[in-house]
């Protein structure tokens, strides 16, 4: 779920704002408040932002050493693109998806549009790390859930989910995406996409209004 990153203070008030299929009634908040951030990753306090590079002298995961998620754990550094394969967060995104979004980021800079990622892959700690930050931030985990996904559930750990910014970018392929297979899956979440193949020809299926409505997120 893009659930895309949420403790602390969280807005996404332009983000629905722009957005054409946002829903009318999604929450008033502003938009992220870097290029590396998302409604998942914007809420987490100063003391808590994972450390995003290994120490010098080693690539030991974050996680396995000291309790912190970081890089590896899909955790993604200001100004990742589509093309960075040394990235986790873009390198461990389902191939096909991949492929789209490079197609489709190709097409957008020949308008001026350059594809930022703010989240992809992620491993299940980082989730469950926002998952926890989630239920903090709105007090219970039926809210939470209309944000940020389970482990078990989240196309993020799977691989089959990226969040998209800047606002330009998501604007664009809310109207172009479906071209590349590339779809806004969630009416809350217009930086959230998932390759959907047959959109190509049919269009992009219909939106959830939020994760909870999708029966994915009911397993």
């Amino acid at each position: 779920m893009g659930i895309a990153a949420v403790t602390g203070a969280l807005g996404l008030q332009s983000w629905a704002a722009w957005s054409p299929s946002a829903a009318p009634d999604a929450p008033a908040r502003s938009a992220p408040a870097t290029g590396s951030e998302t409604p998942e990753t914007a809420a987490l306090q100063a003391d808590d932002v994972p450390r995003r590079h290994p120490p010098p002298g080693g690539d030991v995961r974050d996680s396995d050493r000291n309790g912190a998620v970081g890089e590896a754990d899909g955790v993604v550094p200001d100004g990742v693109t589509v093309f960075d394969d040394d990235i986790p967060a873009v390198a461990n995104l389902d191939p096909g998806l991949l492929k789209a979004l490079r197609q489709a980021a190709t097409d957008a800079a020949d308008d001026g549009v350059e594809f930022s990622v703010n989240s992809g892959w992620r491993s299940p700690e980082y989730q469950n790390q926002l998952l926890r930050e989630a239920i903090s931030k709105y007090g219970s985990e039926e809210e939470a859930a209309r944000w940020v996904a389970t482990a078990d559930t989240s196309p993020h750990v799977s691989g089959d989910a990226v969040d998209i910014g800047p606002t330009a970018a998501a604007a664009w392929l809310s109207k172009h995406g479906a071209e590349y297979g590339l779809c806004q899956i969630f009416r809350n979440e217009p930086w959230h996409y998932e390759l959907r193949p047959d959109a190509v020809n049919d269009g992009c299926p219909p939106m959830y209004a939020d994760p909870t409505h999708d029966p994915r997120m009911q397993q």
